[in-house]
This record gives C-alpha cells, sequence and structure tokens, in this order.
C-alpha cells in the first residue's frame, strides 16, 4: 500500500517482496493509473492497450511495463523469455506522469518512422524521452489518428541507451504524431 502513495520522481519500494508479491503490488499502481483511469490520454487522443492478434490486452501491457525480454538457452535452445524488470517496474508511476505533463525541460516529445520487426513492416512511434532521468515512454498512433496505443515505457540504465534515443531523435519527423 505504501507505493499507492509515492509520487514522481520517488521510486516504488519492492525491497523484500517476492515476485508475486511485487507484481500484485505493481499492478495496483497499474489499475490506478491506467486501467481505471477514464483521463489516460495524451495530447487529447485515447491511450489504449496494444492489440495482440486483434485483442487489447492490459495484462500484456502491463507485462510489458514490468518486464524485459532476454535471450536464454536451455537444452542448446535459444528462445526469448520475458522476466521481472526493477529497473522498469519501480518506475511505473512514472508513465502516467510523463503522459500528464507531456513536453516540459528536460523532456523532448518527438517521432520517428521505424522498423516493426514482428509486423515487418515500417510504423510510426511517438517517443516521450525525459533525458535528465533517462526515462522513455513509447506510444504508436492508431491508423484513424484518433487514438494512441501505449507500447512500453522504460529505464536507459544500458551505456548503449541514450546513444540510441540520439540516434532516434537525429532521424524525428517534422511533426509529432
Amino acid at each position: 500500500m505504501m507505493n499507492l502513495i509515492k509520487e514522481y520522481d520517488a521510486l516504488l519500494d519492492l525491497t523484500g517482496m517476492s515476485e508475486p508479491q511485487a507484481k500484485v503490488s505493481l499492478r495496483r499502481i497499474f489499475d490506478r493509473d491506467i486501467q481505471n483511469n477514464e483521463n489516460f490520454k495524451f495530447q487529447e487522443k485515447v491511450i489504449r492497450p496494444i492489440k495482440i492478434d486483434g485483442q487489447a490486452s492490459l495484462d500484456t501491457l502491463f507485462g510489458h511495463l514490468t518486464t524485459t525480454r532476454v535471450w536464454v538457452e536451455e537444452n542448446s535452445l535459444k528462445f526469448q523469455r520475458s522476466l521481472f524488470d526493477a529497473h522498469r517496474s519501480i518506475r511505473l508511476h512514472w508513465v502516467k506522469f510523463h503522459i500528464d505533463r507531456g513536453a516540459h525541460d528536460e523532456v523532448q516529445i518527438f517521432s520517428v518512422e521505424e522498423r516493426d520487426l514482428v509486423k515487418r513492416k515500417d510504423v510510426i512511434n511517438t517517443y516521450i524521452y525525459n533525458i535528465d532521468k533517462k526515462y522513455v515512454v513509447v506510444l504508436r498512433p492508431q491508423n484513424s489518428d484518433q487514438d494512441y496505443y501505449l507500447l512500453t515505457a522504460y529505464y536507459l540504465y544500458e551505456k548503449w541507451g541514450a546513444k540510441e534515443m540520439s540516434k532516434k531523435i537525429r532521424h524525428k519527423l517534422d511533426k509529432v504524431y
């Protein structure tokens, strides 16, 4: 319950919690800020969970905001697995803050066309990038241009993360979609 009163830019406290306990605490934050938030909008457009196989899934979105995909090898087979990501999870409540606040001094908002490796086509993604906090929220404008999909949000803890974001900024489109 203590995490429900945390505000930006404090970090959520997951210390001493098992992974299932942490997920329960995080789900409360997710439900409050995203799932049950009727005003969850960016630039006056409603934000919806991503669609997988034609179905919008809040559980999938919750996973994208609290886990990371890593390659693992078992019995000579390599595959991807989702693992709990503490860096993302302790900043879960930052998603709403960045969506609500939009652009300000340390935050850049831009759109870039990039390749979707799953769909095998070029798509436009909109980034809310907090340079000082090394935090990124990724949205995708829907084809109708009426709403956004929330793809993910993450903390740039890898050394190459800020460099990758600088590269995206250099290729940004003339307007924010």
